[in-house]
């Protein structure tokens, strides 16, 4: 009787472990189905996100300052509007001086500069957490340095999405 209990045991582990139970099976539809879903979270991301790169500003400061000026404001309440619908983006802001000066107090007010961007855009509501500022000095001109529209154009913060 044992014996035959074992062998009726056997086959039905056999049987079993050939086929799928429900159990396994409703598993494997759910883990397919969020599998799926996040994959479109991801593509819908991904689109969000490039569309939200297409948009930048860029502000222009006197010489030697770090005030922002009224078209500095108007430029970062543009593009405020414009990251509303993307607000996991990450925000750029990158500080730009002209070569004229020490390189060194070049370095402190394009710091400076990125500095009052970046409070700026957190006083129209930008966490923070997704501000990134770097500081460049006069490294990286835009614009030659030996002409006035060229130093003046050199003197930026420049806000993008990274």
């Amino acid at each position: 009787m044992k014996t035959h209990r074992l062998g009726a045991a056997a086959v039905a582990l056999v049987l079993l472990s050939g086929c799928p139970s429900a159990y396994q099976r409703t598993y494997d539809q759910e883990m397919q189905q969020l599998q799926n879903q996040q994959q479109a979270q991801n593509a819908q991301e991904t689109a969000e996100h490039a569309q939200a790169q297409k948009y930048a500003a860029v502000i222009y400061f006197a010489v030697g300052s770090n005030v922002i000026d009224a078209d500095g404001e108007r430029e970062l309440r543009w593009f405020v509007g414009q990251m509303q619908p993307y607000p996991q983006a990450m925000i750029q802001v990158q500080g730009f001086a002209d070569s004229t000066g020490a390189e060194a107090t070049n370095v402190g007010l394009s710091t400076a500069r990125a500095d009052a961007v970046g409070a700026y855009l957190e006083t129209q509501g930008i966490a923070v957490s997704r501000i990134v500022k770097q500081a460049f000095g006069s490294q990286y001109a835009a614009q030659s340095n030996t002409t006035t529209k060229g130093r003046r154009n050199n003197r930026r913060v420049e806000v993008t999405v990274r």
